[in-house]
């Protein structure tokens, strides 16, 4: 059975293009195109992701209020993060590294972050 990653980014090319990587990858991949639609998708759908590869800045909800909802669900609580961003300041890292099990700044090498999913659901 293969593990579920929901992918959650504004910007169509990127949801594309990491979304196809990892379905390449053999990951069944679900798709949110804001932080609203994530959370939409978690309740409504009652899906159950495996990782969470989440942009911070989104419009509606931002990826830190996803985070901050995620954890205080105990049904999502244990899902991991990677958060998949453009915002690499020093500050965003650090909190960053505090909800998330990876922090990844835009541009990013698709290739490494197939292997960084990989490593992540061994």
């Amino acid at each position: 059975m293969s593990k579920k990653i929901l992918v959650v980014d504004d910007e169509p090319d990127i949801l594309l293009t990491v979304g196809q990587m990892l379905e390449l990858n053999g990951f069944e991949v679900i798709r949110a195109k804001d932080g609203s639609e994530c959370m939409d998708k978690l309740n409504e759908c009652q899906i159950d992701p495996d990782l969470i590869i989440l942009d911070i800045m989104m419009p509606n909800i931002s990826g830190w209020d996803v985070a901050a909802k995620l954890k205080e669900n105990p049904k999502w609580k244990d899902i991991p993060i990677v958060f998949l961003t453009a915002k690499g300041d020093t500050m965003s890292v650090g909190m960053g590294g505090l909800a998330a099990v990876d922090y990844i700044v835009k541009p990013f090498d698709i290739k490494d972050l197939v292997i960084r999913v990989k490593k992540i659901l061994k």
